[in-house]
């Protein structure tokens, strides 16, 4: 299995932080430096070209192994990571953004113009987990202790040191905001040059620091439009994250979700059961590369999940040697993997899962419609009812969360009604899943759209909702408009928490077992 089909494999370099330009490109934040007049020594130059394709030459036959990589890697604003894609884009949840293949476009239609716009965005690259940096550094104390010598594909840890921190943003995640602010202004720039948006963000550091960065990359791009921007800094409305208080964007209130037998656990007893189905082969295979390491299944993991993690360690991205340790079939089913825990963990294929998102949807239906939110959930009404710190009838909204989060309210939505339970006993591909993955909803720095539209000839306002560059198709055909997939206000909100899809009626009928 190599590229899904639709996506192209690049090989473009840009540097990392990129600036808007004047015509509206992305290019890198320096100019190119002019070495070498070609009118003034023709020369000079067709031998320079000549020596050093020569020594290139030279290099690669002489040193076969040498791998002449570029030193950076591509991250642009509107298309996110295009670093080694038959890989990248199948490590789940711990996969940089990246804009997903759409049969369907999501240009802005002839005659139409965007009037609301809100995003919903997971937080940068980050560390692991405190927790899971433990594991991963205890792993590598075992490999490392066990064998005496590396070589060929493991050379690398000859001298490798477990240096991952814990919870915080990398700079890589970092420049992914800046990058998610500038293409939120170059899609939305006709809104955004006179206005700023009204931001929240959830009260973990790394979100807030990602809502701060978000900013940064707006007004970079509003600024270099030339549009003056007195009001930033722009405020962040932080939620507090903690017992016994309502917070939209972040699930911890539920304890019989979060603790309570069986809903707690079926995320992870669906991944067990497909974990037993490809795992132990590849442990089996390490174990005779790695003797007398004697890794578990568990070891294996960690060593896949390091893969994404020091790769977004890098400050520029590069892929890390972890990735070399495992094929790319083996990453696609790693990237299932990950994607049965957020399905059943927190999504359609949870009975509770939905319900986790039943308060922002609220929330975003009270800002299209500009009503007051109407709900007994988790919404914090001290700050909903107050228009000082939830103002209804701006044309601009930012909100920064978390993946699990993000999947809850994706799935009160609706948004994946069309994706039937996964099969736990073989792995399925995107298009099977109706564009289900970790990697295509919740990525690092992923992000969801949703417009309102007002387009000449019509009396009403129309919706569609945008998913790291995909439409989801989650509405019944009568409500789709064209080859756009947009549909009435009215329409949006009878589909959306009021009528769940019938996979989540199921759900709540019977747990799944697993």
């Amino acid at each position: 299995m190599g590229i899904r089909q639709g996506e192209k494999e690049e090989e473009e370099v840009y540097l990392l932080t990129p600036a808007v330009e004047n015509d509206g490109e992305y290019t890198s934040r320096g100019s190119p430096r002019r070495l070498v007049s070609s009118r003034s020594c023709p020369r000079r130059v067709v031998v320079m070209f000549l020596l050093t394709g020569f020594a290139l030459v030279s290099i690669y036959f002489v040193v076969p192994s040498l791998s002449l990589q570029p030193p950076r890697c591509v991250d642009r604003p509107d298309r996110g990571y295009q670093c080694h894609p038959q890989i990248s884009r199948f490590w789940g949840q711990y996969s940089p953004f990246f804009s997903v293949p759409s049969d369907i476009p999501n240009r802005l239609p002839n005659n139409c113009e965007v009037t609301f716009a809100q995003v919903l965005s997971r937080h940068g690259a980050r560390d692991p987990t405190a927790s899971k940096t433990q594991l991963y550094n205890s792993t590598i104390h075992k490999v490392k202790t066990s064998v005496p010598r590396f070589s060929e594909k493991y050379a690398f840890l000859n001298t490798y040191a477990y240096t991952l921190g814990a919870d915080q943003l990398t700079a890589f995640g970092e420049q992914e905001m800046v990058n998610s602010g500038i293409a939120f202004y170059s899609r939305y720039e006709e809104l955004a040059k006179q206005r700023t948006p009204f931001l929240r963000a959830s009260g973990e550091q790394r979100v807030v620091d990602s809502a701060q960065n978000f900013s940064q990359g707006f007004h970079q791009a509003k600024v270099s439009d030339r549009r003056s921007d007195a009001s930033y800094p722009y405020p962040i409305l932080v939620i507090h994250e903690g017992d016994g208080f309502n917070n939209t964007l972040n699930h911890d209130l539920c304890t019989s979700f979060e603790d309570g037998q069986p809903y707690s656990s079926i995320g992870s007893k669906a991944q067990q059961r497909f974990l037993e189905t490809f795992l132990p082969a590849i442990t089996a295979r390490l174990n005779i590369d790695l003797t007398p390491a004697n890794l578990t299944t568990t070891d294996t993991i960690n060593l896949m999940d390091l893969c994404p993690f020091v790769t977004v360690a890098s400050p520029v991205g590069a892929i890390s040697p972890f990735c070399s340790l495992f094929s790319e079939d083996e990453w696609h089913h790693y990237d299932y993997y990950q994607t049965l825990g957020k399905f059943y963990g927190y999504g359609p294929g949870n009975p509770l899962g939905p319900t986790q998102g039943v308060g922002f949807a609220n929330e975003l239906i009270a800002r299209m419609t500009g009503q007051a939110v109407n709900d007994r959930t988790t919404v914090n009404h001290t700050l909903d009812d107050n228009n000082a710190t939830f103002p209804l009838g701006a044309s601009l909204y930012v909100d920064v969360s978390h993946d699990n989060d993000m999947t809850s309210i994706f799935s009160a939505l609706g948004l994946y009604n069309s994706t039937m339970p996964l099969s736990t006993a073989k792995i399925e591909t995107t298009e099977d899943t109706k564009g289900y993955s970790a990697a295509w909803t919740v990525p690092f720095a992923g992000r969801a759209y949703f417009e309102k539209l007002k387009c000449e000839g019509e009396t009403e306002e129309f919706v569609r909702v945008i998913v790291n560059g995909r439409h989801p198709k989650y509405l019944p055909s009568t409500c789709d408009n064209g080859i756009f997939h947009w549909f009435n206000v009215g329409s949006f909100m009878d589909h959306t928490v009021i009528a769940p899809s019938p996979l989540a009626a199921q759900a709540r009928r019977s747990t799944p077992t697993f």
